[in-house]
């Protein structure tokens, strides 16, 4: 896998969306004004860089495990499969997912790794994993998921105090002693320099509360608010990108937004390399229900009021909302359609958001 340096630059003519750009070290000097722009990101798009959150060398750590790992024989991999049942954790191969409604498979390979496991290893707290992501437990994949919750941690503090919230509400639903969809997933995309462009993962908002993104090349797109055009983001050294997912959009009444995003192979001369991304997820507890935080928080209270055609009550927990969307993505499971539908979350159901 080559180094960042050895990439070619992103192409000066493929139109992009501008995010802003957030610094990770004044939000944690709790910065007035890095705060509310960190807020407007929140709630106009759903996304942002940040800067300054000091995980790039962990970051490159986990890219050399996840080449090491599906450097593996195939029939090696396939021991530790997530299966169709919902689960997440442990390897995926290229193809067993769905894209679109067509049943159109993905392109990508990834490795699962629980928060759990990462937390309680040497003990196994969730499933086990191929050797070469055992071998870097201790040295990059827990300090990787420690760094990534602290930064989410971070950032949910600051929306818990801007929704009006009581103190550690929303880090109360995340706690890391209590088992969760939480994970860091590293995904691997073959180049496709000559290949029509196929949609390495479908349209989708994020299962859980926040995501912490590293890109070595380009392919992430989101669908703008109100628009029918897909935008690239570029990535740039030394930035994550970070997003809403579906919790945070149904516990604050609408307020935050899980914006519909989806990963091409890389534009221009950057499709000649793997694409490789990393990020870790932040779900909330497996037992905690999604709904509006109405009763604690008068702010999330008027903004459901304001809107009463959406309805905030998805009368299922987190892991029953996680394992759904998960399932449904399978194409061993595809009937129809209709599968495709049932994988997703507060963008298409007219009962959730």
């Amino acid at each position: 896998m080559p180094s960042v340096a050895h990439f070619p630059e992103f192409p000066e003519d493929i139109p992009t969306h501008p995010l802003l750009v957030v610094d990770y070290s004044l939000l944690v000097a709790r910065d007035r004004a890095e705060i509310d722009k960190l807020w407007g990101a929140a709630r106009n798009l759903g996304f942002w860089y940040l800067k300054n959150h000091g995980a790039d060398e962990l970051a490159e750590g986990m890219f050399q495990m996840a080449a090491e790992t599906m450097r593996l024989p195939m029939d090696e991999k396939l021991k530790f499969g997530q299966g169709d049942s919902g689960n997440s954790f442990g390897y995926k191969a290229a193809g067993a997912t769905a894209v679109d409604a067509t049943g159109q498979p993905d392109t990508v390979e990834y490795i699962n790794i629980a928060k759990d496991d990462a937390l309680a290893w040497p003990q196994q707290a969730r499933r086990a994993y191929p050797s070469t992501v055992n071998a870097h437990m201790s040295d990059t994949i827990t300090p990787f998921v420690k760094k990534s919750i602290e930064v989410n941690d971070t950032i949910l503090q600051i929306f818990n105090d801007k929704l009006g919230l009581p103190p550690d509400k929303l880090k109360k639903k995340h706690l890391m002693e209590e088992y969760s969809g939480s994970e860091t997933r590293v995904i691997k995309n073959p180049p496709s320099p000559h290949s029509p462009l196929r949609v390495a993962i479908g349209a989708h908002t994020d299962f859980g509360s926040l995501s912490f993104l590293h890109n070595r090349l380009g392919g992430l797109q989101v669908l703008l608010p109100g628009s029918e055009d897909w935008q690239y983001i570029k990535p740039l050294p030394g930035h994550a990108i970070c997003n809403i997912g579906d919790a945070l959009v149904l516990f604050s009444g609408g307020i935050l937004r899980s914006n519909l995003h989806r990963v091409l192979p890389p534009p221009g001369a950057q499709s000649q390399f793997e694409r490789w991304s990393l990020v870790y997820f932040t779900r909330p507890g497996n037992d905690v229900q999604l709904r509006a935080l109405v009763e604690d928080s008068q702010v999330i209270a008027d903004a459901v009021a304001a809107t009463p055609d959406r309805n905030f009550e998805t009368g299922c927990t987190s892991f029953e909302w996680f394992t759904r969307r998960v399932k449904n993505r399978r194409l061993n499971n595809r009937t129809g359609p209709e599968t495709w539908m049932n994988s997703q979350g507060t963008e298409h159901r007219v009962d959730a958001a």
